[in-house]
């Protein structure tokens, strides 16, 4: 650090540093150790509301885990789809990851349970 403090800057590199602006910091990318930090930016747009529900519905979907939210939001786009009324996209549109796999092994046990059907050849 003895190095950077004995520096004097000079006139000329003085006037290579930009201004930081309102705009500059706005526009600006935080960085550590050279990765970006910080939640990526969502492709759609969600709005807060308060929202108020009984406590066991609140408390059945806290208890399926992280995503839960995410849960309750994919639950009303059905919901909103069936009614016929907004909400084109998919009910499984920004449904975590957990959600996805939790959908699968349920569609897979689902399967598993099915009684196989005996094919009739035809003569």
């Amino acid at each position: 650090m003895e190095k950077v403090d004995a520096h004097v800057i000079t006139p000329e590199e003085y006037a290579e540093i930009p201004e930081l602006t309102k705009e500059w910091f706005e526009r600006a990318e935080v960085h550590v150790g050279g990765a970006k930090v910080g939640r990526p930016r969502s492709p759609t747009s969600k709005q807060a509301i308060k929202l108020r529900l009984d406590p066991d519905v609140l408390a059945a979907f806290r208890a399926t885990g992280e995503g839960w939210q995410t849960r309750i939001n994919a639950v009303l786009r059905r919901a909103a789809h069936g009614l016929g009324v907004g909400a084109s996209k998919p009910a499984m549109v920004g449904a975590s990851k957990q959600e996805s796999m939790r959908v699968k092994r349920r569609k897979v046990r689902r399967a598993a349970r099915r009684k196989p059907t005996a094919h009739k050849r035809r003569a």
